[in-house]
């Protein structure tokens, strides 16, 4: 094969010499005689090779291959190097298939094929923060595993791979092998093609760890709590190792000559208080299974993880039994989805999802049919409407901004920990350096392994890494930049057995996630349904009747769990350690599995994974100190002494104070105070009522709860009313200053990100990104920069002025007021979810005949959030002269005194679905009044 890649590279050279300004590699002559170079390997080759010869941008290039099917085939050949791609197997099999389907053209099923690839890789492109496919081209950005770096070198030039592999020798051989198959007399492939089974378990197909064989096993060890039944379940496991499944399975211990007594190792009381049950929202699975995962844990000592869907604030409560559905872990998922004051402020663990495993680089998805009423009050979000959780990059976008996040939270609730979760990969070690210094107090490494069975195909196979390789990596990095005793790690990503943990333990990790085994535990069958709301065990559904049909039990959690951690007492013993912390790190113990034999293994180097560094007696190599956040200079340990009487016994209190912009994240300490006395029903308004004045630090006035007002006569930064809960921010310029407010910043990017209620009044112009991911606040501000309400499920933003760029991309609720003065802004908005309508003249007469009662306010007018499709003219003028009686704007005061004139100029932005949700809902309420 190499003898014919170089005839291919030079053949490809004299094409573009003589003047050729596209070239077309081809296997479609492949036949009997003729076995054909890999598709990417030949695409891969002749990019590079005409890269180093100058001679690449000479030159197009198209592959045209039988070998590209699925979305991933095609986004690795556009990376390196392929500028159009024609699947001509693939649509010959779509023309096939249309014989026997009635209705389907040709050109239908072709075309319908192009769009499904399309729109694959646009997401892929959009995990990687990559708008176009001219960027996309030859980007190279993939990670190798079981390659060896002299063949990646030679032909997929930059590209890396920690644990080396195989060659160009075995991949001749495994191409002569699939030709041979495929023109061979084998019976089984004479009239049926291989049976698969990549993404689902299939009889005779691709491997899988978890079988029915698996499954079942251990369902039945830890239902009749039987150690036995558990060590046949870890023997499946490990002869799956013969598999080659995991990076761990091809690894094997140093087992020490003088074993420890068992009896003198760590108890497995000790070892479960490690555990942690994986991120599943309550809405990707049932209310059952989420609440029987946290109570196992709570009740050993472990913790449990709510995911980024919120949490019922009843489940903060202790059972009358003693048991908690309380969940340790609170997600935040970069700020959206249920995060309240109160949410926070009941943790024990807040972790940042930067990214997950099971899907890297893209956000959480719950369809519209998995968000039920009790969904929807969780979330903040509305009935039937589809739930996006964007990828954090459109919330993160530098070290300095997670810092800040960390800040923020540790601020609402100094008691927990602050946990950052980042993806098995090339180059997590420094990341996660970065998160230590950034003042994280924990961080967890996810490998691509596992994860939920809604995740999209090219997620569940084709992105992250195995999680040996992020956590060797992290835990070396951290050890030479001695950061490693001010951060504890935790790794997830298909834990199954003691032997996983013990592994983990050796490369690093203090703590350990593991979700799909307590989920199996819990009943789950592995079905891959999970999108779709028809779980038949009750695990991954919201359906009520399916839902009845869960039968798991914390027992079998707690029984689970106590297995594991008797394993690896066992395995601890054998190794000749007696606590958990000495075994951290020692990395030595490990070695590669010698007696696999394996044609394809034989290039296997795990050396980068196992090397243990060099270090002196006083640098940590586990979790031992805690970080210094710096709280003790907030500025909010003198409101809170200031507010006392508030706190205590609910008396209005009034504070004046001077700011500067170093006071970061002003009112979070005193609005978790609030949260933990009052929980998010807060105090009455205006109750702690806060004057400021100065130039504010970031995340002024971050998760503000209910009760709490502030004006900042001055101007505000990043962040202002990030997470707010409730309160109520008014931000002015001083009375002495001489310039246009309307015509001028007052706050900075990111205002109002992830908030859920209460209402801010801004007399200026916000940056960009104003109330992103909002899901409940109101906001009156006079104009904005490029994607305003960007995700914005909830709540109401009025804009009296101009607005940026892509206003409303992924909104999927609430509503928008722009002011619309030279009829522009639909040039300006993203209209891909979101319907612009004027707004009509509407007689409060009328209205008040027509409403359905049950929503009168106190002066009989309507209540104007009761139906976000109706009382448009009511809401804006309330809030406009909200926005006039708390910063005396004069651009509210000149729209207030020319109300007819300008109450037309007005565009109301609606959620398409968000309004046919509303319309469904009214009319189920209009139903059950008859």
């Amino acid at each position: 094969m190499e003898a014919a890649l170089d005839k291919l590279c030079l053949a490809a050279k004299q094409a573009v010499e003589e003047g050729n300004n596209i070239l077309a590699l081809s296997d479609r002559d492949l036949d009997i005689a003729h076995i054909a170079i890999p598709a990417l390997l030949a695409t891969s080759a002749v990019h590079h090779y005409l890269t180093r010869e100058g001679l690449r941008t000479k030159v197009g290039l198209v592959v045209e291959t039988g070998e590209a099917r699925e979305v991933h085939h095609f986004a690795l050949l556009a990376a390196y190097g392929a500028e159009a791609v024609n699947p001509y197997l693939a649509f010959d099999t779509l023309s096939g298939l249309c014989e026997d389907i009635a209705d389907l053209s040709e050109y239908e099923a072709h075309k319908r094929y192009i769009k499904a690839i399309s729109k694959g890789l646009l997401k892929v492109m959009s995990k990687m923060g990559i708008s176009t496919y001219q960027s996309y081209c030859g980007a190279q950005i993939f990670n190798a595993i079981g390659l060896a770096e002299p063949f990646l070198d030679r032909y997929f030039t930059g590209t890396t791979s920690t644990v080396e592999g195989v060659g160009l020798a075995e991949i001749s051989e495994e191409t002569s092998r699939r030709h041979r198959i495929a023109f061979g007399n084998a019976p089984l492939y004479r009239d049926a093609l291989d049976i698969g089974g990549e993404y689902a378990y299939r009889l005779r197909g691709e491997a899988h760890t978890w079988t029915p064989a698996t499954i079942s096993t251990l369902q039945h060890a830890t239902r009749s709590n039987s150690y036995e039944k558990y060590a046949e379940f870890c023997r499946l496991i490990d002869e799956q190792n013969e598999a080659l499944l995991t990076l761990r399975g091809l690894m094997s211990f140093k087992e020490d000559a003088t074993p420890v007594p068992l009896d003198e190792v760590e108890s497995a009381a000790d070892i479960v208080k490690r555990f942690a049950t994986g991120a599943m929202s309550f809405g990707s699975i049932s209310y059952e299974a989420h609440t029987n995962l946290a109570i196992a844990m709570n009740r050993i000592g472990g913790k449990s993880n709510t995911g980024e869907g919120g949490e019922l604030p009843e489940r903060f409560k202790t059972l009358p039994n003693g048991d908690s559905m309380r969940s340790a872990i609170k997600q935040v998922a970069s700020g959206r989805f249920g995060v309240t004051t109160e949410y926070l402020v009941n943790a024990d663990d807040i972790q940042i999802k930067v990214s997950q495993g099971a899907k890297p680089g893209e956000g959480g998805q719950l369809p519209g049919h998995k968000v039920d009423a009790v969904i929807a009050r969780v979330r903040h979000s509305t009935r039937g409407v589809g739930l996006i959780s964007p990828p954090p990059h459109h919330d993160i976008y530098s070290i300095e901004d997670l810092a800040q996040l960390i800040h923020d939270l540790k601020n609402v609730n100094p008691e927990a920990r602050i946990s950052v979760k980042l993806v098995s990969e090339h180059g997590v070690g420094t990341v996660a350096a970065g998160v230590s210094k950034a003042h994280a107090d924990h961080v967890t490494i996810s490998g691509y392994d596992g994860g939920t069975g809604a995740s999209p195909m090219t997620s569940i196979k084709h992105a992250g890494l195995p999680w040996e390789i992020g956590l060797a990596e992290t835990h070396q990095t951290l050890v030479l930049n001695k950061l490693r005793g001010r951060i504890a790690v935790q790794v997830d990503g298909g834990l199954r057995t003691g032997r996983d943990v013990i592994i983990g333990a050796l490369l690093g990790a203090d703590e350990f996630g593991f979700a799909t085994a307590p989920l199996i535990v819990s009943g789950c069958l592995m079905m891959r349904k999970c999108h779709l709301n028809t779980c038949p065990v009750g695990v991954a559904t919201q359906d009520p009747e399916l839902r009845k049909r869960f039968t798991g039990q914390p027992e079998h959690v707690v029984n689970y769990f106590f297995m594991v951690a008797e394993d690896v007492r066992q395995w601890m013993a054998k190794l000749g350690f007696r606590s958990f912390n000495e075994m951290i790190g020692r990395s030595d113990k490990l070695d590669m599995q010698r007696s696999l034999n394996h044609w394809k293994t034989e290039g296997l180097d795990f050396s980068r994974v196992f090397y243990k560094p060099e270090i002196d007696g006083a640098t940590a190599v586990y979790n031992t100190e805690r970080q210094d956040h710096g709280l003790d200079q907030a500025l909010d340990h003198t409101l809170i002494a200031a507010a006392q009487p508030a706190l205590q016994n609910g008396q209005p209190v009034i504070i004046n104070t001077p700011i500067r912009n170093i006071n970061r994240t002003f009112g979070a300490m005193l609005s978790g105070e609030v949260a933990k006395r009052y929980g998010h029903k807060g105090l009455p308004e205006d109750t702690i009522a806060i004057n400021v004045k100065g130039t504010a630090g970031q995340s002024f006035g971050a998760f503000l709860a209910q009760g709490i007002s502030i004006e900042l006569e001055g101007e505000g930064n990043d962040y202002v009313g990030k997470g707010m809960s409730g309160g109520r921010i008014a931000i002015y310029q001083p009375k002495d200053c001489p310039i246009t407010p309307a015509e001028n910043i007052i706050v900075g990017n990111t205002v109002l990100y992830g908030a859920v209620s209460g209402e801010c009044y801004f007399s200026g112009v916000a940056g960009e990104r104003f109330a992103v991911r909002n899901s409940g606040a109101v906001a009156v501000v006079e104009g904005v920069g490029d994607h305003g309400c960007e995700y914005m499920t909830g709540g109401v933003v009025i804009v009296l002025g101009q607005t940026g760029r892509n206003f409303a991309a992924g909104m999927s609720g609430g509503v928008a007021y722009v002011l619309d003065e030279d009829r522009s802004f639909e040039k300006r908005c993203n209209l891909a979810m979101v319907e612009l309508e004027p707004i009509p003249e509407e007689d409060d007469t009328l209205e008040a005949i027509a409403h359905q009662g049950g929503d009168m306010e106190t002066h009989g007018r309507v209540h104007i959030m009761s139906d976000m499709t109706r009382y448009d003219a009511q809401r804006l003028k309330h809030f406009i002269e909200n926005h006039k009686r708390y910063t005396n704007s004069a651009r509210a005061q000149h729209i207030l005194d020319n109300w007819q004139d300008y109450l037309p100029r007005f565009v109301k932005v609606m959620p398409v679905d968000y309004r046919e949700a509303l319309k469904q809902i009214q009319a189920e309420q209009a139903t059950a009044s008859c």
